[in-house]
């Protein structure tokens, strides 16, 4: 694991603190809220860019996929939401209110981010963003008139023109690159290199867009603290049991660890923007929703980098635990050498033999022979220089032998 990627929920709350005190401390709160659209749509891009068409367009067929962040986002969640609001909130009916309306919208945008982050399918990811943008608009005030008994007129129009124009801007963009690629070898270089700059150009445009975001929302968080620590514990608990949940039911499920990773951040990441916008056009005399909304946001960032960093850390576990598998076929090895040195040893074994084979007695006698050789000139033996054979012996002595050679 890479050092940005242990330090990346590090990174992402120093990010934060860092936008908190820009934004408390000088006028950069004022304008800030107009960079972070910028920012996370260059981010998208780059997102969008590292997206396999293939992948994208199987995402679709998923259905298992689908159903299961359907009901967890749009009928557990709900109904987790309005209990945990009960238990932290009850004397305060503006706070359930806020809480219930972060929780119910699932993010269209970030999650995809940290889903890219933590190595998880986007493709698959980014098959939901449809079904849980029409869903959250629709099912929102029907959740307000369930469990609070009161109708909003929430249309809508305008919060949806602002989501799909922050998403199909990168998207187009992203598309255009991978169509240009494929007609010129100079476009191709310019987008590899581009691509590149991927991994780093995630972690810097959401540092930049967590502090844009953060500073804009500074002061309201310094005016009212304890709202921070009334929020946190919720929070907390709500990341806790989704995470948990969600990652055992997957595995039950059957989905792939790179399934799960989407799976998780669409139904921990919430869409604080959505979810603000309609809280200011439906309740502008009650200052206690929206601002439960930016706490509620606060918290998220944060805790969803710490949530990519346990992933990442769980998926190197699990590599480390499945080396030792591969470390034990070079054991293998020696024997393998030993077969392929018998055949060696069997040659030596085979040439050292002739030493052994006892030489054939000449004209009867038991005395071996030194040297064989062939007769010459039709004489059944050869003919010596000096010393002539005496008394008709027909063994050779040693001079003739050394004639001979």
């Amino acid at each position: 694991m890479e050092l940005v990627e242990k330090l990346q929920p590090v990174i992402i709350i120093a990010a934060a603190l860092f936008g908190l005190l820009l934004g408390y401390i000088t006028p950069f709160g004022e304008i800030s809220e107009h960079f972070v659209e910028p920012f996370l749509m260059v981010l998208l891009f780059f997102v969008f860019l590292s997206v396999e068409e293939k992948k994208f367009k199987q995402s679709f067929l998923n259905v298992k996929f689908t159903v299961t962040s359907l009901i967890i986002n749009f009928i557990w969640t709900p109904i987790f939401a309005y209990g945990l609001g009960k238990l932290f909130f009850y004397h305060t009916v503006d706070m359930q209110i806020g809480l219930l309306m972060l929780m119910v919208t699932p993010c269209t945008d970030w999650y995809l981010v940290f889903t890219a982050l933590a190595k998880g399918d986007v493709e698959l990811g980014a098959s939901i963003l449809p079904l849980n943008l029409l869903l959250q608009i629709l099912l929102l005030p029907l959740y307000l008139l369930i469990f609070f008994g009161g109708k909003s007129d929430i249309t809508g129009g305008t919060v949806i023109l602002s989501v799909l124009f922050v998403l199909i801007i990168p998207f187009a963009l992203a598309l255009l690159c991978k169509f240009l690629e494929k007609r010129n070898e100079t476009l191709e270089k310019i987008v590899d290199k581009i691509r590149d700059f991927d991994e780093h150009a995630e972690i810097i445009f959401l540092c930049l867009a967590i502090i844009s975001m953060f500073a804009c929302e500074s002061k309201p968080l310094f005016e009212n603290p304890v709202m921070l620590l009334k929020m946190l514990l919720p929070m907390i608990i709500f990341f806790i049991v989704n995470f948990i949940g969600v990652r055992f039911l997957g595995q039950r499920l059957g989905f792939k660890d790179e399934e799960i990773v989407p799976l998780n951040f669409t139904t921990l990441a919430r869409e604080s923007t959505l979810a603000l916008a309609i809280a200011v056009a439906v309740y502008p005399e009650r200052p206690l929703i929206p601002l439960a909304l930016v706490i509620g946001s606060l918290i998220e960032l944060p805790s969803l980098g710490v949530i990519t960093y346990i992933i990442n850390t769980l998926r190197g576990k699990t590599g480390d635990n499945n080396k030792p598998e591969a470390s034990e076929e070079p054991k293998e090895t020696p024997n393998d050498s030993e077969e392929t040195e018998e055949p060696a040893e069997q040659v030596i074994n085979i040439s050292s033999e002739p030493a052994s084979i006892p030489l054939e007695p000449v004209n009867g006698q038991s005395e071996p022979k030194a040297a064989t050789t062939e007769p010459i000139d039709g004489q059944s033996e050869p003919k010596a220089t000096t010393p002539e054979p005496i008394d008709g012996q027909s063994e050779l002595t040693t001079l003739d032998i050394v004639n001979v050679k």
